[in-house]
């Protein structure tokens, strides 16, 4: 038979799931959060909310941290629980997340040896520049004197250490246009583009190890258009790129080696550079985080808001009880034993 603590856990991210909170669109969700935590929590604008305690004292301050949004609906709202999962929009990415987080701020363990807050935010979903967290960590300077963040990213109750960054650009190919039937004339743009997008398929990902973990550089054509008629070869062709870089790597770095792998075809623009997340390297906390779940560790091969966290000086991981593959689905939904599980997890961890 399910626990009190799972059933709570369950019908809470349901509750969330059926909140509508598409990217820009959170304010009826960060209302109901605020509300539902009462005076543990407080309005720190552009619908974000910050609860329990943000500021280092005497004791170690652990931070978990949670978008509020999510991508847009597929026919999945309302939500409903359907054999032993909470399945709707936003179920793993991460209203389970967010769950979890709302039922330790409203009954925390009474033997914590640590000091505990959160950050709930907007607009993870969409690009970098758009986050509310680098804003809200830059006018809240408290918060950077964590000595741990925990982004509850759907991970499956993995410890998700670092994660890439990740850089999108355009590569437009140029020729001169002409007739089909003479192509000696023309200077086919999307001939130009093959060769180059066949030197980017052909490039193994580049490995870079961190301890025992290893993340994987890699460069993905992941649009091309171009053409105007079946008897005109075209003058032009866009190719869109995104490449993912370590941990260790800068976003100029990464800029200077997607440079060099597109070489002299084409001109190369740069759109957007999410930076990397750094892997926190000699915190105690993270190992007492491992040991309280006897946690797998693995490496985050994708973009998180670990990379804010770290940029502003403070050691991030990724754990939730999320799977990874239901993230962004028609079906997404999240399992309540592991709802139970992150529950469990964290608290073992805060009362060490």
């Amino acid at each position: 038979m399910p626990s009190a603590v799972a059933d709570r856990l369950a019908a809470r991210v349901l509750e969330l799931v059926d909140i509508p909170s598409e990217s820009r669109d959170e304010q009826a969700l960060a209302r109901h959060v605020l509300d539902v935590l009462g005076d543990r929590a407080r309005d720190a604008g552009d619908n974000c909310i910050l609860a329990g305690t943000t500021r280092r004292g005497d004791r170690p301050l652990v931070l978990l941290a949670g978008h509020l949004d999510t991508v847009p609906a597929q026919d999945n709202l309302p939500g409903r629980i359907e054999d032993g999962h909470v399945v709707g929009l936003g179920a793993a990415d991460m209203k389970a997340g967010l769950g979890v987080m709302i039922e330790l701020l409203l009954d925390p363990p009474a033997d914590m040896t640590v000091d505990l807050g959160a950050v709930f935010f907007p607009r993870e979903e969409l690009p970098f520049g758009d986050s509310a967290l680098t804003p809200l960590l830059q006018r809240e300077p408290d918060l950077r004197t964590a000595d741990l963040a925990i982004v509850m990213e759907p991970t499956g109750n993995e410890l998700h250490m670092g994660c890439l960054g990740n850089l999108n650009a355009t590569w437009t190919f140029r020729g001169v246009a002409g007739h089909s039937a003479r192509p000696w004339t023309a200077d086919n743009a999307i001939h130009r583009a093959a060769r180059g997008v066949a030197r980017i398929a052909g490039q193994d990902p580049i490995e870079h190890r961190f301890a025992d973990l290893v993340f994987r550089e890699v460069t993905s054509a992941v649009t091309i258009r171009g053409g105007v008629a079946r008897n005109v070869v075209p003058d032009t062709c866009v190719v869109e790129l995104n490449h993912r870089y370590a941990p260790g790597t800068s976003p100029e770095e990464a800029e200077a080696r997607l440079a060099a792998l597109c070489g002299d075809d084409g001109e190369l623009r740069i759109d957007g550079n999410a930076p990397s997340g750094a892997v926190p390297e000699g915190n105690p906390l993270v190992d007492r985080l491992i040991a309280a779940g006897d946690l797998k560790v693995a490496p985050k091969q994708a973009w998180t808001p670990v990379a804010e966290l770290s940029a502003a000086g403070v050691d991030a991981v990724n754990l939730g009880p999320g799977e990874p593959r239901y993230a962004h689905r028609r079906d997404e939904r999240v399992a309540i034993a592991a709802l139970e599980e992150s529950h469990r997890i964290l608290e073992r961890f805060l009362c060490a």
